[in-house]
């Protein structure tokens, strides 16, 4: 049996792609009386328990994650940080 290991996945719209969601947030904010907003860029944020024989399988396996299906590597970026379950900072 493994240990488990918390992941979280940041992902988001590469620079230069169009994001309407963004656009759209951020007129919000302007009409709202947010002058100084001049972008707005929206993502996801994903958590992911898993368990993995040791620190390097889990970043192994939430690379292949992010790779085959949590991103669309032509029009995203994504990062991560992992820690072990019950360890991670409460932010």
């Amino acid at each position: 049996m493994g240990q488990r290991y918390l992941a979280r996945v940041h992902v988001t719209l590469k620079p230069g792609v169009l994001d309407p969601q963004g656009e759209a947030v951020k007129q919000g904010l302007v009409t709202l009386g947010y002058e100084g907003v001049k972008e707005v860029r929206v993502g996801k944020y994903l958590e992911v328990l898993l368990e993995a024989v040791d620190t390097e399988q889990a970043y192994q396996q939430v690379e292949e994650m992010c790779r085959r299906l949590l991103a669309n590597p032509v029009i995203e970026k994504y990062s991560y940080e992992i820690a072990k379950a019950g360890e991670e900072s409460k932010v």
